[in-house]
């Protein structure tokens, strides 16, 4: 991680994709004793540690969810796959007060 200047570090989430070999969407899936899901464990524990700012890069069928948590769109980006195949993809962000 790089930290340029006083600024929050900032988490990237890596627990994208549909989830086809889960079965489900992971991250939005219940599996705390409350309901709490894995993307509420991972910014429960990243604020505790001084993260303010979450980012992650959602495919297209996946912006609907993440805008449905509360991120928002930043840019769109192509991501290039080794097959030679091009895949759209959204940054996405969300802000948080450390309490």
């Amino acid at each position: 991680m790089i930290l340029l200047g006083p600024m929050a570090p900032t988490l990237l989430v890596l627990a994208a994709g549909m989830g086809s070999r889960y079965g489900g969407l992971k991250q939005v899936d219940p599996v705390g004793p409350s309901g709490e899901t894995v993307l509420d464990y991972a910014v429960y524990d990243a604020r505790r540690a001084g993260f303010e700012t979450f980012e992650l890069m959602a495919t297209l069928p996946g912006v609907p969810l993440y805008l449905a948590c509360g991120y928002v769109e930043v840019e769109q980006a192509t991501l290039d796959l080794p097959d030679g195949m091009h895949l759209g993809a959204i940054r996405m962000k969300k802000r948080y007060r450390v309490k």
